[in-house]
């Protein structure tokens, strides 16, 4: 069977066991937490263990490495004590686990322990362990997988955001969940923490305001106030707002990225009819995002927008290595976005 070019065993294999979401996590004797996101892994496993601990104090917490594995050693910890307290016992690495391992915990699905849950990590960065991955996801062991994929588009992050209020039954503006999404759309653990303090500190609702406040510094420092700025022409202005972002030490690439990507979304938007769900829905977008891009669509025509989109590509390229100067071809690419004309000229 061919290898898929992301080297996930979650592509290949059909599960047939229970999903269950990262936020809501729940024990079973064997609990597979896949996917690359590991914030949500962290979260998962952690609550787990909560549930276990609140069933029962005395649980036994054990951690295991998949990748330095001592024959014996998940029998030994899942077996019953003397007293018989309940056990957890967390397995890390198992993307890059030992043959001793692998074999052991295959076995161990057709036996389990009474009263261990097993949880077992699996970043998805490998193939190895696929054997054990896919008799869990067969049944074997009366497992649960816990999908914890990577969060990477706009929407992805938006969507994880959102969850963490609705979750703590807290309410924020919409524009303000923009905003502060916004400000940390490179780092989703800097994110989650910003949303816990918001939740955690904020008594009331959420507005622009209070964002604004905890976070404006980072706010006005994003690449997407980088790109608004330079897409809205105001040329002077994403000068300085790029001058800032580099002062705090943002990466060129992510911000070349940033602003690419708004730029594509304006170019999907573009001369559609449609109403704003109906294209969000087709492209794989929010609705807000649909509406922003409309709204940056102003001023702008099919040639403009071309050649931005083309100045984008060069200054990925640069920043990437091409160009000796990163800093330089980052001002030329918001010159020639916010002047909508060829640099130069």
């Amino acid at each position: 069977m061919a290898i898929s070019a992301r080297r996930t065993p979650a592509a290949k294999t059909r599960s047939t066991i229970p999903q269950v979401s990262w936020r809501a996590p729940q024990p079973a004797p064997i609990v597979l937490v896949s996917g690359p996101e590991e914030i949500c892994a962290e979260r998962a496993i952690a609550g787990v263990r909560d549930y276990l601990r609140a069933e029962d104090p005395s649980l036994e917490v054990t951690d295991v490495r998949a990748d330095d594995y001592a024959p014996g050693t998940l029998l030994g910890v899942s077996s019953p004590s003397l007293f018989g307290e309940p056990r957890l016992v967390r397995v890390t690495g198992v993307e890059k686990c030992s043959d001793a391992f692998l074999a052991e915990a295959v076995s161990y699905l057709a036996m389990p322990q009474e009263g261990a849950t097993i949880i077992l990590r699996h970043t998805g960065a490998t193939v190895r362990g696929k054997k054990l991955l896919d008799a869990i996801r067969a049944g074997e062991g009366a497992g649960i997988e816990i999908a914890c994929p990577a969060v990477k588009r706009d929407s992805d992050r938006f969507d994880f955001a959102a969850g963490e209020f609705s979750t703590a039954r807290k309410r924020i503006a919409p524009v303000a969940l923009r905003t502060l999404v916004s400000a940390f759309a490179d780092d989703l653990t800097e994110l989650a923490a910003a949303c816990q303090q918001l939740i955690s500190d904020v008594p009331g609702d959420i507005t622009e305001q209070i964002v604004e406040r905890y976070y404006g510094g980072r706010v006005e420092t994003s690449a997407f106030a980088v790109a608004d700025t330079a897409i809205a022409g105001r040329y002077g202005e994403a000068l300085l707002s790029l001058r800032h972002a580099l002062d705090s030490g943002a990466d060129p690439v992510p911000l070349v990225a940033a602003i690419a990507s708004k730029l594509r979304t304006m170019a999907r938007v573009s001369g559609s009819r449609e109403s704003s769900a109906a294209l969000a829905g087709r492209l794989g977008l929010k609705d807000w995002q649909v509406d922003r891009a409309r709204r940056d669509l102003s001023g702008w025509s099919d040639a403009t927008l071309g050649m931005a989109i083309q100045a984008a590509a060069r200054a990925d390229a640069e920043v990437k290595g091409g160009s000796r100067d990163s800093v330089f071809a980052l001002e030329r690419l918001i010159t020639v976005i916010a002047t909508k004309a060829p640099f130069g000229s």
